[in-house]
């Protein structure tokens, strides 16, 4: 996979949280995924289609993704309710939407995000194409963004 389709997803990344939640995060060395394990337990999904297909992972532990939308939503949550699905699916979508400028040699349409919970799911991810996986750290727990694009054929 080309680095002109991580480099907009890394960057939104970081500005996702910096303008969002006021926040540095710090991305650290993107490696292939070799299964899909390495996912957390609670995942963001969106897929990507037109002259660019594939799908968009965001990827957090259940305290994480619960420590990151109380401070989004400037609620106090302690579980993983509804709301907190609800955030991470628009934080997904928000970061999507932001690569989506830096993507601008294509027409790419993006889906509403869908929010997997648990420990036993899977991502139909496009076939023959590497996901590259791109952690993170912040002082509200470490999340994964993972990224898998092709050129429409």
């Amino acid at each position: 996979m080309k680095a002109k389709y991580i480099n907009p997803f890394l960057n939104a990344s970081i500005n996702l949280f910096k303008n969002f939640l006021g926040m540095d995060v710090s991305s650290q060395k993107p490696y292939v995924m070799q299964t899909q394990n390495d996912l957390n337990e609670v995942s963001a999904i969106i897929g990507l289609a037109g002259e660019t297909t594939g799908a968009v992972v965001l990827s957090f532990s259940r305290d994480t993704a619960v420590a990151i939308v109380s401070k989004l939503s400037g609620k106090t949550f302690v579980g993983l309710s509804n709301e907190v699905l609800d955030g991470v699916g628009e934080l997904v979508n928000i970061l999507a939407g932001n690569a989506k400028k830096d993507l601008t040699d294509f027409r790419i349409d993006i889906s509403l995000p869908g929010v997997i919970t648990g420990h036993k799911y899977k991502i139909n991810w496009p076939k023959g194409v590497p996901i590259i996986t791109i952690p993170f750290k912040s002082d509200l727990g470490d999340f994964t963004v993972n990224v898998s694009l092709r050129d429409a054929e």
